[in-house]
């Protein structure tokens, strides 16, 4: 799908309040309401924009703490990584998995209440996981920078 500058502006202002009405949106991004109804369902459609959430507060959701994870697996064939992939997807604590390249096969983040929350993930979830060697963790301190807004245009 080939983006104009009214579909920048429109991705720009859904990412930073998603809620905001049709109405002020077309405004923002000087559009008839109609043409920027149409606009948006097409980025809908299109699967560019995938969906809406709310974003709750970590801290206050009582999940403070960020624990980075790095995975190593005994082997890295096809039928592991799949096993570990669908295993991973079953831990709430969980907000992110990527495979990696480099030293370590896997980097997770998991959210925790504090050290004692997290050492009850790793006994119960993350050394049973399927194929796993090695696992390696880090806390992060504090949070510097966190968005979900992606640099559109």
């Amino acid at each position: 799908m080939k983006l104009d500058r009214f579909d920048h502006t429109i991705l720009s202002v859904l990412q930073s309040d998603g809620r905001i009405s049709n109405v002020d949106l077309a405004d923002r991004a000087k559009l008839s309401e109609s043409a920027c109804l149409r606009r948006v369902r097409a980025l809908e459609a299109s699967g560019l924009i995938k969906g809406y959430v709310a974003q709750v507060d970590q801290a206050k959701a009582g999940l403070p703490v960020n624990v980075f994870v790095n995975i190593t697996l005994v082997h890295q064939d096809l039928t592991e990584l799949k096993a570990f992939e669908e295993a991973v997807q079953e831990i709430p604590e969980v907000m992110e998995c990527y495979l990696m390249s480099g030293e370590h096969d896997y980097v997770l983040r998991v959210v925790v209440a504090d050290v004692n929350d997290y050492e009850r993930i790793h006994q119960r979830y993350l050394t049973r996981l399927p194929g796993v060697a090695r696992v390696n963790s880090s806390f992060a301190l504090r949070t510097v920078r966190k968005t979900n807004q992606l640099p559109i245009g």
